[in-house]
């Protein structure tokens, strides 16, 4: 058979083999193509901004309507789209590999086979696999917008086979269905921690300054935050007996600075109430004006508020809030009295310390000369490893809770250990705790001299 092309009296022949080579080629150049289209479209997908693509559907227009419909591919149907892209592209793929092999056979004969392999191989791997998806990892938004309908038309012809890929995936998924909660919170915490690091590095470009990015990562850490993590311990409550009387009650808050102290009968385990400075003088002036006995602090002390020391801050801050209280008593596993935390502890978590007129600014880590530092071993324990630029972790909560785990018995002054690249030594200890240390960081250069 021959084709032939006429055109007046002129005739145009062309042979056979030619023909069919040029339908291959033609056929070969259609199949990349649709393939570079299908990886521009997966990776425009795999990188959608949720925010910026939802801010261009709410715009309105034609342009609102096509990113409606990416948002609804995004969010409710994302598998399907990347079950349909992948099917579509690695058809395109296997067929361009066929059309290539015969084409290069019927060209060159048997070496055809080595030749269309790495040949179409380069092809495919630079300009439909890296080339459009790098394009498209720069503006996932605006390919996704013009590819959307047709993928959309895609999906619908697929779905057939979309529904047995989706009934295969939940049959082998259902023996680890079980660890379902396990992964979510994984994922939650992986989360975070990209969360974090998109902060930190928005910080070294500077386009938020350093108290910025404390405040958000604080933000984004605090639900992980526990009442045992803002705790002020039993041993450092003030409190007051509920038997004091006023001239006692005075001396405490004057000498304390609090505003808020709880009140106590027996032993802090059985704590009556919560006393305020405010209601204590109101009714102390009160009966002064009216020439009455002093007033019992059982009359003007609110309840007290309990929680847990596993409980999130969260919960405790809305447990506050609800009970429209700014002290909650933590309790151990025996009923009895742990510690307790105010809403100053939590708030101070978010913002970092909070001073008033009143208060004696502390500083928690001071530097006495280079690499050696003196720290207060009332000092969060993981604030002392971030201060370090550490990786470790620790069970206490504070420094000096973490000195006595290390050393395995109460401390005393002049007790020196090794940790990593650091030598502690305790140089203040008061009631059987360390309340210093001195921390001296050992460098390269000493290392190398020992």
């Amino acid at each position: 058979m021959m084709l032939a092309f006429l055109s007046g009296e002129d005739s145009f022949y062309m042979p056979p083999a030619l023909a069919q080579n040029l339908t291959s080629i033609s056929a070969l150049i259609a199949l990349l193509l649709l393939g570079t289209f299908f990886s521009a479209a997966e990776m425009a997908f795999a990188s959608l901004n949720r925010a910026r693509i939802k801010n261009m559907a709410e715009s309105g227009g034609k342009r609102g309507r096509r990113a409606t419909m990416v948002v609804d591919l995004y969010e409710n149907r994302f598998d399907e789209v990347i079950s349909t892209l992948l099917i579509c592209n690695n058809t395109v793929a296997i067929a361009a590999a066929t059309v290539s092999v015969a084409l290069f056979t019927r060209l060159i004969g048997e070496l055809g086979y080595i030749v269309s392999t790495f040949l179409i191989s380069a092809i495919v791997i630079i300009f439909t696999d890296i080339f459009p998806k790098s394009l498209s990892k720069q503006q996932p938004e605006k390919i996704s917008l013009g590819c959307a309908p047709f993928v959309n038309f895609l999906m619908i012809i697929l779905k057939p086979i979309n529904v047995g890929i989706a009934k295969i995936k939940k049959s082998v998924s259902a023996p680890f269905a079980s660890n379902q909660e396990d992964s979510d919170n994984e994922e939650q915490n992986l989360l975070g921690q990209e969360l974090i690091f998109m902060v930190e590095e928005a910080e070294k470009d500077g386009a938020i300054n350093e108290e910025d990015s404390l405040l958000i990562t604080n933000a984004i850490e605090f639900n992980d935050i526990t009442a045992w993590d803002v705790i002020t311990p039993r041993v450092d409550i003030v409190s007051i007996p509920h038997n004091a009387n006023v001239d006692d009650v005075t001396e405490l808050f004057l000498s304390s600075g609090y505003s808020r102290m709880p009140v106590y009968e027996e032993s802090l385990d059985n704590i009556k109430g919560v006393i305020h400075i405010r209601d204590f003088l109101r009714c102390l002036a009160k009966n002064t004006n009216e020439d009455k006995s002093p007033p019992l602090l059982t009359d003007i002390m609110t309840p007290p508020v309990y929680t847990v020391t596993n409980a999130r801050i969260t919960e405790v801050l809305t447990l506050l809030k609800k009970q429209q209280s700014h002290l909650a008593i933590v309790t151990d596993e025996y009923g009895g009295t742990e510690g307790m935390v105010t809403m100053d502890d939590i708030l101070e978590r978010l913002v970092g310390d909070i001073w008033d007129e009143h208060d004696e600014v502390v500083e928690e880590f001071v530097k006495l000369e280079e690499n050696k530092y003196n720290i207060l071993c009332t000092a969060y324990i993981a604030d002392m490893f971030a201060f370090f630029d550490m990786k470790a972790e620790s069970e206490s909560n504070t420094v000096g809770g973490w000195i006595m785990d290390e050393l395995r018995r109460i401390p005393e002054v002049g007790d020196s250990f090794t940790f990593e690249n650091l030598t502690i030594t305790v140089t203040k200890t008061e009631q059987r705790r360390a309340e210093e240390c001195v921390i001296e960081v050992a460098t390269k250069e000493n290392t190398e001299v020992e």
